[in-house]
């Protein structure tokens, strides 16, 4: 395995963690006016993700830092493409971090109110714009010669991209409506869990509809028969998540949106392998692992660096989870 292999591995593993724990942060944000009806229920919503959310965004930090050093070209005609998409998705997560931390310092109903909407602003855009992110990428995008992107914003806004957006946005909010079945106690907890059931149904139509529009795009680089078992893995899937939440075993639906964040996430990068953005104006202008990434040098300090590094932070952010593994409820006092 050559060192430009292993970081678009690597990277993949990056995504994989961030649309997960990430996922389930955007979900309680979207679902806050929605599961607390008054000051204390929302502290105890908030209070579920409040040790982790930062902590949950380092993962996209981590792997932008990573495509910028590992392939510059990637990250170059990516930003510079998705520039408006990506502005919008930092403006929103910026309210959002700064609403988690001043939403409590003034005790005025109208003071909360205000930043309880830019949790949830804050945690739908990106969960609709990662989406369309995603789709695009996947689709193709318009790539010259010169590895830059010369089509327009509104050109990302296409039926298959926004179709991708509503998907992750709805799975995002299953995936919150879960973790809060499981953090969460009381009137916030049986809301989240009524929540989920009506979207269950919905949210699984969905993917399998995405999925299935995407076959003739995947059958151009993968076998039929995996095409095929993948599209009985995904109904599959849905179906087990509709009996586990019909049986009322919240921790194993909340597995199978994890499984499901994460297998969308590796299907893309499979899918990819060797590109790193597909052009729409030919193959010719594909950005590859090859073209795009930086001298063997760079990718040998980083490979030192990150096979080091990474471990300690993964063990710090597990240990962090089963710190605050209890469930919260209207009794506790916790203040965030």
């Amino acid at each position: 395995m050559d060192l430009q292999t292993l970081w678009f591995i690597l990277i993949s593993v990056l995504f994989v963690g961030f649309f997960i724990l990430e996922g389930f942060d955007y979900g309680v944000g979207i679902l806050l006016p929605f599961v607390a009806k008054n000051d204390t229920e929302r502290r105890v919503t908030i209070n579920t993700i409040g040790p982790h959310w930062d902590g949950n965004e380092v993962w996209l930090l981590t792997a932008g830092g990573a495509i910028f050093a590992a392939f510059p070209h990637w990250y170059a005609t990516l930003f510079s493409g998705f520039y408006l998409a990506l502005f919008l998705i930092l403006i929103a997560l910026i309210l959002r971090g700064v609403a988690f931390e001043f939403r409590s310092k003034i005790d005025n109903p109208r003071w909360r109110r205000l930043w309880d909407y830019a949790i949830v602003f804050g945690s739908a855009v990106p969960g609709l714009l990662w989406g369309v992110a995603v789709a695009n990428i996947a689709r193709g995008v318009a790539i010259d010669e010169s590895m830059n992107y010369i089509g327009s914003f509104f050109d990302l806004l296409n039926p298959y991209a926004l179709a991708g957006g509503l998907t992750t946005l709805l799975l995002f909010t299953m995936h919150g409506a879960l973790f809060l079945s499981l953090k969460a106690g009381g009137v916030v907890q049986t809301r989240a869990i009524q929540i989920a059931k009506r979207l269950a149904v919905s949210v699984a139509v969905l993917v399998v509809v995405v999925v299935l529009v995407s076959a003739p795009q995947l059958l151009d680089r993968l076998t039929i028969f995996t095409v095929l078992a993948l599209i009985l893995a995904v109904a599959g899937l849905a179906l087990a998540l509709y009996h586990t939440l019909k049986s009322e075993r919240f921790g194993l639906a909340f597995a199978g949106t994890s499984t499901a964040l994460a297998g969308a996430v590796l299907l893309l990068f499979s899918y990819l392998f060797p590109r790193v953005m597909p052009s729409s104006l030919g193959e010719a202008f594909d950005l590859t692992i090859y073209n795009a990434s930086s001298s063997q040098y760079t990718l040998s300090v980083m490979s030192v660096i990150g096979l080091t590094v990474v471990p300690i932070i993964l063990a710090y952010q597990a240990w962090t989870y089963w710190v605050f593994r209890k469930r919260l409820t209207e009794k506790s006092h916790l203040e965030y």
